[in-house]
Protein backbone atom coordinates (compact mmCIF):
# COMPACT_ATOMS: atom_id res chain seq x y z
CA UNK A 1 0.00 0.00 0.00
CA UNK A 2 2.74 2.80 0.65
CA UNK A 3 4.27 1.66 -2.60
CA UNK A 4 1.16 2.59 -4.40
CA UNK A 5 1.13 5.74 -2.63
CA UNK A 6 4.31 6.91 -3.25
CA UNK A 7 4.10 5.92 -6.83
CA UNK A 8 1.03 7.94 -6.49
CA UNK A 9 2.95 10.88 -5.34
CA UNK A 10 5.42 11.03 -7.58
CA UNK A 11 3.48 10.69 -10.40
CA UNK A 12 1.82 13.76 -9.82
CA UNK A 13 4.72 15.34 -8.78
CA UNK A 14 6.02 14.03 -12.61
CA UNK A 15 2.08 15.41 -13.70
CA UNK A 16 2.71 19.12 -11.85
CA UNK A 17 6.67 19.08 -12.80
CA UNK A 18 5.57 18.54 -16.61
CA UNK A 19 2.61 20.90 -16.58
CA UNK A 20 4.89 23.87 -15.41
CA UNK A 21 7.37 22.95 -17.99
CA UNK A 22 4.59 22.83 -20.60
CA UNK A 23 3.52 26.24 -19.54
CA UNK A 24 6.77 27.77 -19.39
CA UNK A 25 7.28 26.61 -22.89
CA UNK A 26 4.07 27.60 -24.19
CA UNK A 27 4.92 31.25 -22.48
CA UNK A 28 8.30 31.18 -24.11
CA UNK A 29 6.59 31.12 -27.18
CA UNK A 30 3.38 33.07 -27.13
CA UNK A 31 3.09 35.77 -29.08
CA UNK A 32 3.49 38.69 -27.56
CA UNK A 33 0.51 41.55 -26.61
CA UNK A 34 -0.12 44.26 -29.32
CA UNK A 35 2.51 47.07 -29.55
CA UNK A 36 0.04 49.69 -31.04
CA UNK A 37 -1.74 50.05 -27.12
CA UNK A 38 1.50 50.24 -25.36
CA UNK A 39 2.96 52.74 -27.79
CA UNK A 40 -0.37 54.83 -27.49
CA UNK A 41 0.03 54.30 -23.64
CA UNK A 42 3.77 55.50 -24.00
CA UNK A 43 2.80 58.44 -25.91
CA UNK A 44 0.19 59.56 -23.39
CA UNK A 45 2.50 58.95 -20.30
CA UNK A 46 5.36 61.51 -22.41
CA UNK A 47 2.53 64.28 -22.94
CA UNK A 48 1.67 63.97 -18.87
CA UNK A 49 5.61 64.82 -18.60
CA UNK A 50 5.73 67.48 -21.26
CA UNK A 51 2.55 69.22 -20.06
CA UNK A 52 4.05 69.15 -16.22
CA UNK A 53 7.46 70.37 -17.35
CA UNK A 54 5.55 73.08 -19.16
CA UNK A 55 4.00 73.83 -16.13
CA UNK A 56 7.02 74.09 -14.06
CA UNK A 57 8.78 76.67 -16.82
CA UNK A 58 5.54 78.72 -16.65
CA UNK A 59 6.33 79.12 -12.70
CA UNK A 60 10.09 79.28 -13.17
CA UNK A 61 10.06 82.35 -15.91
CA UNK A 62 7.56 84.11 -13.20
CA UNK A 63 9.66 83.75 -10.57
CA UNK A 64 12.42 84.83 -13.26
CA UNK A 65 10.57 88.09 -13.88
CA UNK A 66 10.49 88.63 -10.07
CA UNK A 67 13.90 88.40 -9.08
CA UNK A 68 15.15 90.39 -11.98
CA UNK A 69 13.34 93.39 -12.00
CA UNK A 70 13.91 93.18 -7.73
CA UNK A 71 17.91 92.96 -8.95
CA UNK A 72 17.27 95.63 -11.45
CA UNK A 73 15.52 97.84 -8.52
CA UNK A 74 18.07 97.36 -6.00
CA UNK A 75 20.79 98.41 -8.77
CA UNK A 76 19.32 101.49 -9.00
CA UNK A 77 19.18 101.72 -5.27
CA UNK A 78 22.96 101.07 -5.75
CA UNK A 79 22.48 98.22 -3.28
CA UNK A 80 24.95 96.02 -4.70
CA UNK A 81 25.74 93.65 -2.03
CA UNK A 82 21.27 92.41 -2.10
CA UNK A 83 21.49 92.88 -5.71
CA UNK A 84 24.18 90.54 -6.15
CA UNK A 85 22.97 88.28 -3.69
CA UNK A 86 19.32 87.92 -5.89
CA UNK A 87 21.75 87.43 -8.90
CA UNK A 88 22.93 84.62 -7.43
CA UNK A 89 19.40 83.39 -6.88
CA UNK A 90 18.53 84.09 -10.20
CA UNK A 91 21.03 82.34 -11.54
CA UNK A 92 20.20 78.87 -10.16
CA UNK A 93 16.04 79.87 -11.76
CA UNK A 94 18.41 79.85 -15.14
CA UNK A 95 19.87 76.44 -14.80
CA UNK A 96 16.77 75.18 -13.64
CA UNK A 97 14.33 76.30 -16.01
CA UNK A 98 17.01 75.59 -18.75
CA UNK A 99 17.41 71.96 -17.29
CA UNK A 100 13.10 71.96 -17.51
CA UNK A 101 13.46 73.22 -21.42
CA UNK A 102 16.04 70.67 -21.97
CA UNK A 103 14.07 67.41 -20.39
CA UNK A 104 10.70 69.32 -22.35
CA UNK A 105 12.81 69.09 -25.83
CA UNK A 106 14.32 65.38 -25.21
CA UNK A 107 10.79 63.99 -24.38
CA UNK A 108 8.81 66.13 -27.35
CA UNK A 109 11.61 63.93 -29.06
CA UNK A 110 10.98 60.63 -27.66
CA UNK A 111 7.04 61.41 -28.48
CA UNK A 112 8.19 62.26 -32.27
CA UNK A 113 9.98 59.42 -31.88
CA UNK A 114 6.39 57.26 -30.86
CA UNK A 115 4.35 58.90 -33.41
CA UNK A 116 6.19 57.95 -36.28
CA UNK A 117 6.68 54.38 -35.90
CA UNK A 118 5.33 52.61 -39.18
CA UNK A 119 6.29 49.15 -38.72
CA UNK A 120 8.11 46.46 -36.97
CA UNK A 121 11.31 47.45 -38.44
CA UNK A 122 11.04 50.89 -37.14
CA UNK A 123 10.47 50.27 -33.55
CA UNK A 124 14.26 49.06 -32.78
CA UNK A 125 16.09 52.11 -34.04
CA UNK A 126 13.55 54.67 -33.54
CA UNK A 127 12.83 53.89 -29.84
CA UNK A 128 15.79 51.98 -28.16
CA UNK A 129 17.80 55.64 -27.75
CA UNK A 130 14.93 56.74 -25.79
CA UNK A 131 15.13 54.55 -23.07
CA UNK A 132 18.73 56.03 -22.70
CA UNK A 133 17.35 59.18 -22.80
CA UNK A 134 15.11 58.34 -20.01
CA UNK A 135 17.89 57.42 -18.06
CA UNK A 136 19.68 60.34 -18.60
CA UNK A 137 17.09 63.20 -17.70
CA UNK A 138 15.66 60.61 -14.53
CA UNK A 139 18.01 62.04 -11.91
CA UNK A 140 17.65 65.77 -12.40
CA UNK A 141 13.79 65.13 -13.09
CA UNK A 142 13.38 63.73 -9.63
CA UNK A 143 14.73 67.68 -8.15
CA UNK A 144 12.49 69.27 -10.38
CA UNK A 145 9.18 67.69 -10.11
CA UNK A 146 9.12 65.31 -6.51
CA UNK A 147 7.12 62.48 -8.38
CA UNK A 148 8.51 62.10 -11.31
CA UNK A 149 11.48 59.37 -10.75
CA UNK A 150 8.48 56.50 -10.58
CA UNK A 151 6.88 57.55 -13.23
CA UNK A 152 9.91 57.88 -15.57
CA UNK A 153 11.14 54.30 -14.23
CA UNK A 154 7.35 52.95 -15.36
CA UNK A 155 7.65 54.93 -18.85
CA UNK A 156 11.53 53.56 -19.09
CA UNK A 157 10.13 49.81 -18.37
CA UNK A 158 7.17 50.45 -21.24
CA UNK A 159 9.36 51.73 -23.83
CA UNK A 160 11.91 48.87 -23.04
CA UNK A 161 8.98 46.08 -22.51
CA UNK A 162 7.62 47.38 -26.37
CA UNK A 163 11.50 46.80 -27.47
CA UNK A 164 11.47 43.40 -26.42
CA UNK A 165 7.98 42.81 -27.74
CA UNK A 166 9.20 44.43 -31.08
CA UNK A 167 12.47 42.07 -30.83
CA UNK A 168 10.16 38.76 -30.58
CA UNK A 169 7.80 39.68 -33.28
CA UNK A 170 10.32 40.84 -35.78
CA UNK A 171 13.65 39.11 -35.25
CA UNK A 172 15.16 42.25 -34.91
CA UNK A 173 18.54 42.74 -32.82
CA UNK A 174 19.45 46.05 -30.65
CA UNK A 175 22.74 47.86 -30.92
CA UNK A 176 23.07 48.90 -27.78
CA UNK A 177 26.43 50.81 -28.34
CA UNK A 178 24.62 53.20 -31.27
CA UNK A 179 21.44 53.71 -29.27
CA UNK A 180 23.30 55.16 -25.90
CA UNK A 181 25.56 57.58 -28.91
CA UNK A 182 22.24 58.24 -30.23
CA UNK A 183 20.76 59.25 -26.96
CA UNK A 184 23.38 60.92 -25.80
CA UNK A 185 23.28 63.15 -29.38
CA UNK A 186 19.88 64.15 -28.47
CA UNK A 187 20.53 65.03 -24.80
CA UNK A 188 23.05 66.88 -26.43
CA UNK A 189 20.88 68.79 -29.21
CA UNK A 190 18.46 69.42 -26.47
CA UNK A 191 20.78 71.13 -24.02
CA UNK A 192 22.18 73.89 -27.06
CA UNK A 193 18.60 74.34 -28.05
CA UNK A 194 17.68 75.09 -24.42
CA UNK A 195 20.30 77.12 -24.19
CA UNK A 196 20.04 79.55 -27.06
CA UNK A 197 16.04 79.54 -25.71
CA UNK A 198 17.30 80.94 -22.22
CA UNK A 199 19.56 83.37 -24.08
CA UNK A 200 16.69 84.45 -26.17
CA UNK A 201 14.18 84.60 -23.26
CA UNK A 202 15.72 86.38 -20.21
CA UNK A 203 17.87 89.74 -20.26
CA UNK A 204 21.09 89.64 -19.16
CA UNK A 205 22.12 91.20 -15.55
CA UNK A 206 22.67 94.65 -15.06
CA UNK A 207 26.30 94.95 -15.80
CA UNK A 208 27.05 96.31 -12.73
CA UNK A 209 25.67 92.85 -10.67
CA UNK A 210 27.58 90.81 -13.61
CA UNK A 211 30.75 92.77 -12.82
CA UNK A 212 30.75 91.84 -8.88
CA UNK A 213 29.71 88.57 -9.37
CA UNK A 214 32.65 87.89 -11.63
CA UNK A 215 35.05 89.52 -9.27
CA UNK A 216 33.20 86.90 -6.19
CA UNK A 217 34.20 83.76 -8.95
CA UNK A 218 37.56 84.93 -9.53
Amino acid sequence: MSNFSSRWKANEEQNAVSEKVGFQIRNAFRSPEPLKPKLDLAAHQIQIQIAKLNSVSNRLTEKETTVFNRVVLLVQKRDNQHANMLANELSEIRKMNKFVTQAKLAFEQIELRLNTIKDLGDIAATLSPTVGIMRGLAPAMANVIPEAQGEMSEISDLLSNILVDAGQLSATSIDFEVANEEADKVLAEASVVAESKMRDKFPDLPSSVEEDRYAETA
